[in-house]
């Protein structure tokens, strides 16, 4: 007799591909191969079947033939064997096999499969459920089931978790070992650890790697606590099972929380960075900073449980502390870390800001004293190099001045900010040497460069001498035509300026301003006038039903590149507002089936709409181009190729298939500005209940 060898799983794959093909009957097979039990022939009832060399037999009349009796649950897909003391549990479609109740776990190279209403499992499963001996015999094509006979439970795969043992506790952070066999090296293409409820047999991704390696790091979540299954999974680069591994495990987090660099009674100068070090995932961290000489409280609220944060104190702050760092987990239960005992001190810091050495000074320049102390007084102040004469240019208590300088000022000058501290004691900055040119100079205010005015705007100037009137004067840029839309208004005065159709599209208006019987002109600020019909933001699909919209998109992209489907989602419902805010174009009306606001030109072009400059010191809208697709599903795809392929993104793919981790990461890479931007992602997550759509079987 031939011994059971393991097959390669791919010969499964082409039987399935066959049998849906229908170029492999199983009545084809089946006259082929016999299948005795006991000495028994029971072929007639349902015959054994062998593709690429892959024995497959009927696990239901082998077992009932043999005296065990056979349980199918058809709401849960399951088939349970039980003979004597020992039972089986297969789940239809997945590679896990529960023996005895739970006692063992094992991950077959073959999943059940449905054929013709019959489950059929491979030679060395039945083997190892039942511990009896199976054989094939070649020669007469037979497969013999003698349960006289017993059997040793084997592997199916060249593949182990190492570092665990079954039933062990897992209480933090925690690197597991592997070993996996040469074999797999030139199939298997990533190496994914899940974590598993035992009833459902289903979970989540908890680590992984896109290429073979001998360790991975897992770090568990308060809510994972119980009782588990790690398994240990390799697939090939289409994403399909090839090999693993198991080990029962319960987790049981125990909470700790220290933070690197700091050192009990440490002195640190200036400023000081915590890195947090967590042995689980907590939603967020807070800093509790306890001042030892007034028991004054600092909290730093809502950081990243995996990123550093430096904390500068002003000079007042400077002094002994107590530090204690406090996770909270997805329930919003906190946990208190060590208190850690320091000292900061901090060097008096002033300066002034908003001007550098050597500066030509020639417009409005906005002043502010940068410093790390309270004051009571803020004086800006302007040298003549040549004279040494010093002129207070600003009395306030504190904050920025901006300052235009006029005719008096012209020439080689320096400027610093004075201030008194809440001590009464006087402190200047250093000076910083500028050249002012301060001939008289008109600012237009109202209007900026490139703007699209699509109804009235207010205008106004900005001087730094007396002037006696202003005249604001529209041109076409297209014709040249010139017209004055405001006459000799005082220079205090706004004036509104109402477009009509006549002035034409592409224009431009400056300032006239008399200065001593001189006229002094603004710059030239050209815009676009459009008093045609506007299209602002459009719904992609109703609001209630965007959630069901969006999480099927985000399904099959976590299926194909292991991102999280929950984090997917929750970007989604943010960035769009529910699939209620998706940018057209202004003009036209042309719909972009842009779901994330990317910027420049795509599949189907681009759309024009608003995104916002400054100019002299106003917020205006200008014409930005985003990106149209032909379909929702494009700019989905798009989306997630930034994210897959840009190198700033790295951190995010390293941690993609875990929600919380991958909200903190793709914050941490630059992709939003809002420090609330995980926050709020993890709040949609939970609920909504999202991170559901990540749970896989295997």
């Amino acid at each position: 007799m031939k011994k059971i060898t393991i097959i390669a799983f791919t010969s499964v794959l082409l039987f399935i591909m066959a049998l849906s093909s229908g170029n492999i009957g199983m009545d084809a097979e089946a006259s082929t191969i016999r299948l005795l039990v006991d000495g028994n022939d029971i072929t007639s009832l349902s015959s054994p079947l062998i593709v690429n060399d892959r024995t497959l037999i009927p696990i239901r009349f082998i077992s009932e033939e043999i005296g065990a009796e056979v349980i199918w649950d058809g709401i849960n897909r399951t088939v349970k064997v039980v003979i004597g003391d020992r039972n089986v549990l297969l789940r239809i479609d997945s590679y896990l096999v529960e023996y005895n109740n739970g006692a063992v776990y094992q991950l077959s190279d073959v999943a059940p499969l449905i054929i013709n209403d019959r489950t059929y499992v491979p030679l060395r499963l039945i083997s190892n459920a039942l511990g009896i001996g199976i054989e094939w015999d070649e020669a007469s094509r037979t497969v013999i089931v003698d349960s006289t006979k017993t059997s040793v439970m084997e592997s199916f795969h060249d593949v182990k978790i190492t570092s665990l043992t079954n039933n062990q506790i897992i209480d933090g952070k925690i690197t597991i070992t592997l070993s996996i066999g040469d074999q797999y090296k030139g199939i298997a293409k990533e190496v994914k650890l899940l974590l598993l409820d035992k009833d459902s047999a289903t979970g989540f991704v908890v680590s992984g790697e896109k290429q073979l390696t001998r360790s991975l790091v897992y770090i568990p979540s308060i809510e994972e606590n119980g009782a588990k299954i790690i398994a240990l999974a390799l697939y090939d680069e289409n994403g399909k099972f090839v090999a693993g591994d198991t080990r029962e495990v319960r987790i049981d987090v125990k909470p700790q929380m220290l933070i690197n660099d700091i050192k009990d009674y440490g002195i640190y100068y200036d400023s000081v960075t915590f890195s947090p070090d967590v042995n689980f995932v907590p939603t967020y961290i807070d800093y509790e900073l306890t001042k030892l000489d007034n028991n004054r409280v600092t909290n730093i609220k809502e950081r990243d449980p995996f990123g550093s944060y430096t904390w500068t104190p002003s000079k007042e702050s400077e002094g002994n502390y107590n530090l204690r760092m406090i996770a909270y987990d997805q329930a919003g239960k906190a946990y208190e870390g060590k208190t850690y005992t320091f000292t900061i001190l901090v060097e008096r810091y002033l300066a002034i800001r908003g001007v550098t050495k050597d500066m030509v000074i020639n417009r409005p320049v906005t002043l502010l004293g940068s410093r790390n102390f309270d004051v009571t007084e803020t004086q800006y102040i302007i040298k003549d190099l040549n004279t040494g004469a010093e002129t207070v240019l600003t009395t306030i208590p504190y904050g920025g001045y901006t300052w235009f300088p006029g005719e008096g000022y012209s020439g080689d000058k320096a400027l610093m900010v004075r201030v008194k501290d809440i001590y009464g004691t006087t402190r200047d900055s250093s000076y910083i040497s500028v050249k002012i040119d301060g001939s008289p100079k008109v600012q237009l205010k109202g209007v900026g460069p490139n703007q699209v005015l699509t109804g009235d705007t207010k205008l106004s100037i900005n001087t730094n001498a007396e002037f006696e009137r202003v005249n604001y004067i529209l041109t076409n840029n297209s014709t040249g035509a010139k017209r004055i839309i405001a006459k000799e208004v005082n220079v205090q005065d706004e004036i509104t300026y109402k477009p009509v159709s006549t002035d034409g599209q592409n224009v431009s208006i400056v300032a006239e301003a008399l200065y001593k019987g001189q006229k002094i002109y603004s710059d030239s600020v050209s815009f676009r006038v459009y008093l045609g019909e506007l299209y602002g933001p459009k719904a992609i699909i109703e609001k209630d039903r965007f959630l069901e919209f969006a999480s099927g998109m985000a399904k099959k992209s976590f299926e194909k590149t292991g991102m999280s489907a929950a984090l997917q989602t929750a970007q989604a419902i943010l960035e769009t507002g529910w699939g209620q805010s998706l940018p057209v174009d202004k003009y036209s009306g042309k719909f972009s089936n842009n779901l994330f606001g990317i910027k420049g030109s795509s599949t189907n072009g681009s759309v024009t709409s608003n995104t916002w400059e400054v100019y002299n010191g106003t917020t205006y809208r200008v014409d930005a181009a985003f990106r149209a697709y032909n379909n929702v599903q494009e700019s989905w795809d798009d989306h997630k190729g930034i994210l897959l392929n840009l190198d700033r993104y790295k951190p995010f793919r390293d941690v993609m298939y875990h929600s919380s981790l991958g909200a903190w990461a793709v914050r941490r890479a630059g992709y939003a500005t809002d420090p609330q931007y995980p926050l709020k992602l993890m709040r949609i997550i939970n609920l909504y209940d999202l991170k559901e759509l990540d749970r896989i079987k295997i």
